[in-house]
């Protein structure tokens, strides 16, 4: 994986706003309603290569495929970054509504509440449970899988277009570096359980099957990303709320079975992304990064992508002053966010980039975003916001490397 040798080098979380067209094709393929399986690859083939073209017309010096393979069938839509992994993993009954997960079992003496049982959305009732509000999340619209038999990874098909559709894609642009997204195994399990003996053999399940999602990428000579928010989202679903110390206890479960998953694999090939939930919510009640940053010390990766723009989190740059970053390690913090639509200053991204550089080192500060930005703002925002990302980038490196 590059650092920034020369200058403040540019990526994002991932997610990226769909093309209209290939939105209507994926609702339709929903459907039964797909038509020509050749038809649509060549048209996700075409969708992928303009992302990575357009990311690096504005200055994404890493990019990826938008998560172009992972479906969305709507413009807005918080969960293709973990939904993709319901149809490439078997042994899952995709009609369980959310409403009806149970809590995780209990390890350690805490339990890991329903994911509606969160305690910002008891502390924001009213507004989470007005339709208006902009973070209503009604019944209807939360549907998940429950596992009911053996977990085996049968998504091979379309892991192999996502990659080709990558490759191609940056060579066609001249693209050095890209990356594809997966979903870590304690993200990926965050659902019922009928079937495991105990949750933490469901979690190994889901691991070892993603795995193969995660030799495929790596092995096909590109960066793996890891998004995996429940190590810092799931503090909010525990009632009461648990000592840290607790805590961070309980999460290691979720990063001792992904790096399981990625034992053997090159750590320089791998990036991990953290984050609070891309909802847009309160968040009143997220966990301390300083409580958490320790813990996501330990993934056996490279480089670590995390919030650090949006109004909860964007203070928190001051903990790489208490948190010694290991010397080979590179950070993405978020330097523009997913939680509004006000595109950020180019200036403004400036003062976030230069914060991180002087404290852990130009060379090992790559700008991102907070979360990914399709699905979450309006494309037109987000396409605002990655070239006010690029252009504050373009001015710190000029201060930085004067």
């Amino acid at each position: 994986m590059r650092n920034s040798s020369t200058h403040i080098l540019t990526s994002h979380a991932g997610s990226l706003p769909r093309p209209k067209d290939l939105l209507d094709a994926n609702r339709a393929r929903s459907q039964g309603k797909g038509g020509d399986d050749k038809a649509f690859y060549q048209q996700l083939h075409a969708a992928t290569a303009d992302v990575v073209r357009r990311q690096k017309s504005i200055g994404i010096d890493v990019p990826n495929d938008g998560e172009y393979g992972h479906v969305m069938n709507y413009s807005i839509n918080f969960g293709a970054w973990w939904g993709y992994a319901f149809e490439r993993l078997s042994g899952l009954d995709a009609s369980e509504p959310m409403l009806n997960q149970p809590p995780k079992q209990a390890a350690g003496g805490i339990q890991l509440g329903a994911m509606l049982d969160r305690r910002d959305r008891k502390k924001f009732a009213e507004a989470y449970g007005d339709p208006e509000s902009g973070i209503y999340m009604g019944p209807e619209r939360l549907k998940i899988p429950a596992c009911v038999g053996p977990v085996k990874y049968i998504g091979q098909k379309a892991l192999q277009a996502d990659i080709a559709n990558m490759k191609a894609a940056m060579a066609t642009a001249g693209v050095e570096e890209g990356f594809l997204n997966a979903v870590a195994p304690g993200s990926a399990a965050r659902m019922a359980n009928r079937y495991y003996a105990s949750d933490d053999e469901f979690t190994a399940a889901i691991a070892e099957a993603m795995r193969e999602e995660y030799k495929a990428i790596v092995e096909a000579g590109l960066i793996l990303q890891l998004d995996d928010p429940l190590v810092a989202e799931g503090w909010d679903q525990i009632n009461p709320e648990p000592r840290p110390a607790d805590y961070r206890t309980y999460a290691m479960r979720w990063i001792e079975a992904l790096n399981h998953a990625i034992r053997g694999l090159p750590p320089e090939r791998i990036r991990f992304h953290l984050c609070w939930g891309s909802w847009h919510g309160p968040h009143t009640t997220d966990l301390p990064m300083r409580d958490i940053v320790e813990v996501m010390l330990k993934v056996n990766c490279q480089a670590f992508s995390f919030e650090a723009a949006n109004a909860r989190h964007e203070h928190e740059w001051n903990v790489w002053q208490e948190v010694k970053l290991p010397d080979d390690k590179i950070i993405l913090p978020g330097i523009v966010s997913h939680a509004t639509n006000v595109v950020e200053h180019p200036e403004l991204v400036t003062q976030r980039i230069e914060r991180f550089a002087n404290v852990v080192g130009r060379e090992r500060v790559i700008a991102a975003t907070d979360c990914g930005l399709g699905g979450r703002v309006h494309a037109q925002i987000a396409w605002a916001k990655l070239e006010s990302l690029a252009q504050g980038a373009a001015i710190a490196s000029k201060r930085l490397w004067r």
